[in-house]
């Protein structure tokens, strides 16, 4: 996944929950988001043209963006400008764009599939969506939010909606992602129920890209 970080000359670096809801409120979000997905595209393709074995990499969308009408034409361009395949892409949206225009989230998902890019729902379970709403949206992935996962293993209610969210998610032809995965006890747990992919300091700590390259030659070599 591509994460966000705001390297402050006095402050360091500073996580995306200390500024994107300020990006959101000052329309700052499209530019920022734009500008994110470009990056994330980029480094794909310098992953590729180095001979890096280059996972899909996911990319977080705010509702802002795909409300705005323009975050179409971005995707395409943002792919068009790297020269890169929808398919090496995962974008992320949140349940609550779902719920506040369907209408125009349906155009717009049928719209970024048909590029090739799969779509995840993320942060699941943190909105009161309908349902039924996942059956109407072309969609590839659910992610359990990181919360249900804080409370494994010793919750056992917690423990039951993770089961009834991969339950329902398989039935439906989702992949189930559990975010927030630290402890060894929670991906036992999270296997167990059927998690198919888990994400988190359990496996490593958030990298910039010359960090994350050597990782992913030793997979190749490992395989």
């Amino acid at each position: 996944e591509a994460l966000l970080r705001w390297h402050h000359p006095e402050l360091g670096s500073i996580p995306p929950s200390r500024f994107i809801a300020i990006a959101e409120q000052t329309d700052l979000i499209d530019s920022l988001g734009h500008w994110a997905l470009r990056r994330a595209c980029r480094q794909i393709r310098t992953w590729q043209e180095a001979g890096v074995p280059t996972p899909r990499v996911a990319v977080n969308v705010s509702s802002r963006q795909v409300r705005s009408g323009r975050f179409v034409d971005t995707v395409a361009s943002a792919l068009e400008e790297a020269d890169l395949e929808g398919q090496h892409l995962t974008l992320e949206i949140t349940e609550s764009l779902l719920m506040d225009n369907p209408d125009q989230a349906l155009s717009s998902l049928q719209a970024l599939r048909a590029m090739g890019p799969k779509l995840s729902i993320d942060d699941f379970g943190t909105c009161y969506s309908s349902l039924s709403m996942l059956t109407k949206f072309p969609l590839d992935e659910l992610k359990i939010d990181r919360s249900f996962v804080d409370v494994l293993p010793d919750d056992t209610n917690g423990a039951a909606i993770v089961s009834a969210i991969i339950a329902m998610s398989h039935s439906l032809g989702l992949a189930v992602v559990a975010e927030g995965v630290e402890k060894q006890e929670q991906r036992e747990i999270l296997d167990e129920l059927g998690c198919d992919v888990y994400q988190g300091y359990l496996f490593s700590r958030p990298l910039a890209p010359e960090a994350l390259t050597p990782i992913l030659l030793s997979n190749r070599k490992s395989d």
